[in-house]
């Protein structure tokens, strides 16, 4: 089930990856058209069937519109993927004089991230009438004026544009005046009244004209002014303009009273009838009057208020030159005023999309996010340049028109480096100088399972004393995984597989913390030392493992009762009969007590004390040897029959014993020379029972002992050079019954002693009394040794060991030293 898990988000990964990069490449570009002043809800068309999806797959793919504009013109519907007008729409206020008049959209598809061009070209219809800044238009004309003069009247507004524009003029019917239309193009047509014939003031001194404005729209609309001409016999002149058309350009940042232009209008007239007074004719949205102030004087234009290039890019100005007779005659002056756009708007970016939580193993390419760059300004100082900073592993992907970018990731990342990033987009516009806008954007990296869990140590080596408590934990071990959460718990196991059955079938571990419980005591006699695997395994999905191996070696307690080997009775009783003659001089020996102890060391070292005797003075005993030999020479005196109990203990912390009984007789010489041949059948017959004890004995440990240096030796040679003198073979092996295995630890060399000890060897506290430290011989070989028991430090030089063939060693002191003979 995880492999198809697996499969199938790779198919979804190489999935977006494609339609990322064809949404990158070739973003779709959808035009639709509509008229303005549409009511709310009239669909303008189906971005899903479009773009060549079903509207049904687009459901749960969150399709929305971004406009980029504080105005929601336009909405989606998310059922059936269809765009519907949101709102009121005027052309005029969008758009003004410009055709076409487009609307840009953004159509976002999630899962995965698309984006595609919307233009919606807004028709223009026919809802503004042709209007006259006032009702009535006031006309002096001299009586003395020409047939064929002109004079030009207020023209009328049409914020429409195209056929919907202003078309035409009408003059209502009259005697005296006809009219012209004069086309000025971009500037639109302007009505100019013609005299037709001569004014005579005595006969008419006011002429009441309708002036019918009217556009072409279908319906037509129309407007009309009430034009009155008073008839003048004064002022026969009408101020000039010395240019038909005024223009001037300045930028949009230009300080309140900046100098534009002078208007000169010129009067043949004398006096008040030759004094011309300038006024500014127009009204405008917004209070866009209030930009500019004219000087009714001198006729020059400034600045009164703020420019923006973003909201107009071109003034028309009207502006009325009028002389000061009685009979004011005026003219209109044309001013255009152009503004010129400066950098003075900051990029803008708009984060459409974007992903916060990625997985650290996502594939370079990734997409994190998606946003869209604007910035108000025309030209160069529109152009923007986005950056990240460099040391991230993210980059940016620019669509063609270079106006939407792609957060993706452009390698692997590793979340136990670093967990999350702020990563901040900086927006810089080409301007002089260049304006700069930042985002920041906040993406967690989810953790993956892509690490193993790690041992403390490699391998682990602990050392267990026998006969411990079964179900007590007797060690433990512990592994950490970098990764988080349940990626993180470890979970411990034996592997049973590839250990030891004999061994790991008694031993559990606790799979929470690591801790190894032995189902059954040691037997250090039985099992010296194993070695098994511990798994250690996390909680992720696939789980990732480690194994470790575990060296345990067993530590010897005294806990082995020394056995008597000689002499031994036919019911198998530690007891036996001696008989030696009564002349036998001073030194005999009488016998020998032979005793094996299976513990080794200090455990395993056998002395021999006489715990009850009949006569003190006829007996001695070597304590180390097990030897009894004569103090004298017998008197006719002394008893026949002596009973000896011989105390044998060995010398742990908490020694234990044995006892063996001997009866020695005294007999006559002739009486022990005829015993002495059916005795000695008898004793050879015991004695080789006890040699093939002896031997048996010596076979084992000695077979023990070989293996052990072999396993050893392989050890060594299978590790690296950190661990290749840990175990040591014991170069000082006397070929007696002594064995031992070493290891260094440090600068110290340990040693497990069998029956009896090396040469140089120390114990220390510690060590269970059954583990010695080895002097470094490279630094010192004084052949001395120091023990120390309960405590108290004592220091042997040594002589010799142990004696060949025997258990134990004897002891002698003198005031400074005692000497190991």
């Amino acid at each position: 089930m995880a492999s198809e898990n697996k499969i199938v988000w790779v198919s979804k990964m190489i999935y977006l990856m494609c339609l990322l990069y064809i949404s990158g490449r070739n973003a779709a570009q959808i035009n639709y058209s509509i008229q303005e002043e549409s009511k709310t809800g009239v669909i303008v068309g189906n971005i899903a069937k479009d773009l060549g999806f079903e509207p049904i797959l687009l459901e749960n793919r969150n399709l929305r519109i971004v406009a980029g504009t504080k105005q929601e013109l336009f909405r989606v519907n998310h059922k059936d993927c269809a765009l519907f007008v949101n709102q009121r729409i005027d052309r005029e206020e969008l758009c003004a004089k410009t055709n076409p008049c487009l609307i840009h959209l953004k159509a976002v598809i999630e899962n995965p991230l698309e984006m595609h061009q919307v233009s919606v070209d807004i028709i223009d219809v026919n809802d503004n009438p042709p209007s006259f800044l006032d009702e009535n238009y006031k006309l002096e004309i001299l009586e003395s004026a020409m047939i064929g003069a002109r004079f030009q009247l207020e023209t009328a507004h049409d914020p429409d544009i195209g056929s919907n524009n202003l078309q035409s003029y009408k003059l209502s019917q009259n005697l005296y005046f006809r009219l012209e239309t004069e086309d000025m193009g971009d500037e639109g047509k302007i009505p100019v009244l013609i005299l037709q014939k001569t004014l005579d003031r005595e006969k008419s001194a006011r002429h009441d004209l309708i002036l019918t404005a009217t556009d072409g729209g279908k319906p037509q609309k129309s407007a009309t002014v009430n034009i009155t001409i008073i008839v003048s016999d004064v002022n026969d002149n009408t101020p000039v303009c010395d240019k038909q058309k005024y223009t001037v350009t300045v930028k949009e940042n230009a300080p309140e009273g900046t100098f534009l232009l002078r208007v000169n209008a010129s009067d043949l007239d004398e006096g008040l009838n030759g004094d011309i007074e300038y006024s500014l004719r127009n009204k405008f949205r917004n209070g866009a009057s209030e930009v500019f102030d004219l000087d009714s004087l001198t006729g020059e234009l400034k600045i009164k208020g703020g420019l923006n290039f973003e909201e107009r890019q071109v003034y028309e100005l009207k502006i009325l030159a009028a002389d000061k007779g009685a009979v004011s005659l005026s003219t209109q002056c044309n001013v255009f005023v152009n503004v010129e756009d400066v950098n003075d708007n900051r990029p803008e970016i708009d984060v459409t999309s974007v992903s916060s939580h990625i997985p650290e193993d996502a594939p370079p390419g990734t997409v994190v996010a998606l946003m869209g760059v604007t910035d108000l300004d025309s030209g160069i100082n529109g152009k923007i340049v986005c950056s990240l900073p460099k040391d991230i592993p993210f980059d940016l992907k620019p669509s063609p028109d270079g106006n939407f970018y792609s957060l993706v990731t452009k390698e692997y990342i590793d979340k136990e480096s670093k967990s999350s990033y702020d990563i901040t987009l900086t927006a810089k516009d080409l301007g002089t100088p260049s304006l700069t806008s930042t985002r920041s954007i906040h993406v967690d990296v989810t953790d993956v399972n892509d690490n193993t869990p790690t041992f403390a140590q490699s391998p682990y080596t602990f050392y267990v004393v026998e006969n411990n408590k079964p179900g007590i934990a007797v060690f433990s071990l512990s592994a950490v995984d970098i990764d988080e959460g349940e990626n993180a718990r470890v979970s411990y196991s034996i592997d049973r597989m590839n250990s030891d059955q004999t061994m790991t079938s008694f031993l559990s571990i606790n799979e929470a913390n690591g801790a190894v419980y032995s189902l059954k005591s040691f037997d250090f006699e039985t099992t010296k030392k194993f070695q098994f695997h511990v798994l250690a395994t996390d909680s992720g999905s696939p789980s990732l493992s480690s194994n470790v191996t575990v060296n345990v070696f067993i530590l010897d307690q005294n806990d082995n009762v020394p056995v008597i080997l000689y002499p031994v009775s036919a019911n198998g009783s530690a007891e036996g009969v001696e008989e030696i003659p009564r002349n036998v001089n001073t030194g005999h020996l009488v016998t020998k007590v032979r005793a094996y102890d299976a513990d080794i060391g200090y455990n395993g070292w056998l002395l021999f004390s006489l715990q009850e005797v009949s006569d003190h003075s006829l007996f001695g005993l070597d304590r180390y040897t097990g030897q009894i030999r004569t103090l004298r020479s017998f008197t006719e005196t002394d008893e026949a029959q002596h009973k000896l109990i011989i105390l044998v203990k060995d010398n742990g912390n908490v020694s234990l014993s044995a006892t063996a009984t001997v009866i020695v007789k005294v007999v006559e010489p002739k009486e022990a020379f005829a015993a002495s041949d059916v005795k000695n059948t008898v004793k050879d017959e015991e004695e080789n029972n006890v040699t093939l004890y002896l031997m048996i004995t010596l076979g084992s440990v000695s077979v023990l002992f070989v293996i052990s240096i072999i396993v050893l030796t392989v050890m060594q040679c299978s590790k690296s050079t950190d661990y290749s003198s840990k175990y040591l073979q014991d170069t000082n092996y006397d070929g007696t019954l002594c064995h031992s295995i070493q290891y260094r630890s440090g600068e110290k060399r340990y040693m497990l002693v069998g029956p009896r000890m090396s040469i140089g060897s120390t114990i220390v506290p510690g060590s269970n009394g059954n583990t010695l430290v080895i002097p470094d011989r490279r630094r010192r070989d004084s052949g001395e040794v120091r023990c120390i028991f309960n405590n108290n430090s004592y220091l042997y030089k040594i002589a010799r060991v142990c004696i060949p063939g025997l258990v134990s060693c004897r002891i002698s002191s003198n005031p400074n030293q005692t000497h190991l003979i």
